[in-house]
């Protein structure tokens, strides 16, 4: 439900347009002058304001001139309504950003007419947005690796389709970049990209976020917000960890992906959608399943086409072409596009274990840059301590004999991890070790939880 502001001096006229409007289902807020008007804007998701070019202590041309200062994707639809308008106010309203101009009194039909377009062109504007958005990010895999060739030809072949895929592989190796990747040459490419991390939203808010909500569904919330479903509508939705989602919530995906509809939180009509689904997860969803953690139906629908993403320790031959893209992207940024790394530096971070992957990677060279803003070439002496160590250190590299324990402990446990994809449950089982146990023993061994 769009939300109009009727912004008019005149209590009778506020009264009739709201009633109106009302009727038409839209949800009304009004204000008699300039401050009232902000202060609701500030307090709302205003959608289109009906604003009066004579008001009382500011005029509605200048209250214009304010609202176009924020930011576009807050911005509401303007249309101005006068009972005292000229050519030249109108020249100006537009020139201001108005969509449109109305003279008093209204006609009820093409004021409807106007609401109407202004709010469809308000939706166009933020769906280009967030279109653009996601084509500046660019979605180019990089690395000559046999596993990244092999990935770019599944893309390939899966993108022109609509099938739904799940991306596997650990955290940091790349899962959106490959779903961008998908949706940058399917036929939804100049539609919206829709991303939806479920591990970074509370399971109490999920649904909301996902299915959106309507007036007086969310204590202290916003009136109403459009779900990333309703957003993605034509385009592409990425389920990012998807099996951090609760079994309530996968129960209403798994309906909302059959019958291609959903309500929203609060809501009494069904929307429907067309919407394109891609998921990922660092998970062993089989596990999860039969843990009790995941739905059966649900996975075999997601998992139509599956990808996997290789850990950077198993393709260690794309770390040079990364690290001269990153190079490149951060140089560009920080105004040194010239900066290049050293032969033993290169070294060392070939022979480091990266449990980060390449988010890890992409972190260490940002940081490089920041730290050493003076350094042409990147050697191994700036380089963090642990990059310089091999991850097949031998006995004789440790001082005493309980650093040596530390040390073969630690990569055993990272080990584990790794063949359990960080699922805490597995890796404690594979270990023989209670879970508190495991949490515990990585603590001290300066292990951080894994994702």
């Amino acid at each position: 439900m769009n939300q109009i502001l009727v912004v008019d001096d005149e209590a009778e006229i506020r009264g009739s347009i709201e009633e109106i409007l009302g009727e038409e289902g839209y949800l009304v807020k009004t204000a008699a002058g300039a401050v009232e008007a902000l202060a609701v804007l500030d307090e709302n998701n205003i959608d289109l304001i009906l604003l009066d070019i004579w008001l009382p202590g500011r005029d509605g041309l200048d209250l214009l001139a304010e609202i176009q200062q924020r930011p576009v994707e807050e911005r509401p639809e303007v249309v101005i309504i006068s009972g005292h308008g000229t050519i030249e106010s109108a020249v100006r309203a537009t020139k201001l950003g108005a969509y449109d101009f109305l003279e008093k009194p209204l006609s009820l039909d093409r004021t409807l007419i106007v609401l109407k377009n202004a709010l469809q062109a308000r939706r166009l504007r933020n769906e280009n947005l967030e279109f653009k958005k996601q084509f500046n990010s660019g979605a180019i895999i990089t690395g000559e690796s046999v596993s990244v060739k092999a990935l770019r030809q599944q893309i390939r072949l899966m993108a022109p389709t609509n099938g739904r895929v799940l991306i596997y592989g650990e955290s940091g190796t790349g899962k959106e970049l490959i779903a961008r990747a998908i949706h940058a040459e399917s036929q939804r490419r100049q539609n919206v990209f829709i991303d939806l991390n479920c591990a970074a939203i509370p399971e109490s808010h999920i649904e909301a976020e996902l299915f959106g909500y309507r007036h007086g569904a969310i204590p202290g919330g916003p009136p109403e917000q459009r779900g990333t479903l309703e957003r993605a509508n034509g385009g592409t939705l990425f389920l990012d960890e998807v099996g951090d989602m609760s079994l309530k919530t996968q129960s209403k995906v798994l309906s909302a992906l059959d019958e291609q509809s959903f309500t929203p939180v609060g809501g009494t009509q069904p929307l429907r959608v067309d919407v394109r689904l891609i998921a990922s997860t660092n998970k062993n969803l089989e596990e999860e399943i039969a843990d009790g953690n995941f739905r059966e139906d649900l996975f075999y629908r997601l998992n139509v086409v599956p990808f996997f993403v290789p850990p950077l320790r198993d393709r260690k031959e794309d770390i040079p072409p990364l690290v001269r893209e990153f190079l490149a992207q951060f140089g560009r940024e920080y105004g040194r596009p010239h900066v290049t790394l050293s032969e033993d530096a290169m070294d060392a971070l070939m022979r480091y274990h990266w449990p980060g992957n390449v988010r890890e990677l992409r972190n260490l060279i940002e940081r490089l840059l920041i730290l050493n803003p003076k350094a042409a070439r990147i050697e191994k002496k700036h380089l963090p301590p642990l990059t310089h160590k091999s991850s097949t250190r031998s006995a004789a590299d440790h001082s005493t004999l309980q650093q040596a324990r530390d040390a073969y402990e630690r990569d055993y446990i990272l080990r584990k991890l790794d063949e359990a994809r960080n699922n805490m449950s597995r890796a404690a089982e594979l270990l023989g070790l209670e879970r508190s146990h495991l949490y515990r023993k990585m603590k001290a061994l300066g292990i951080g939880a894994r994702e």
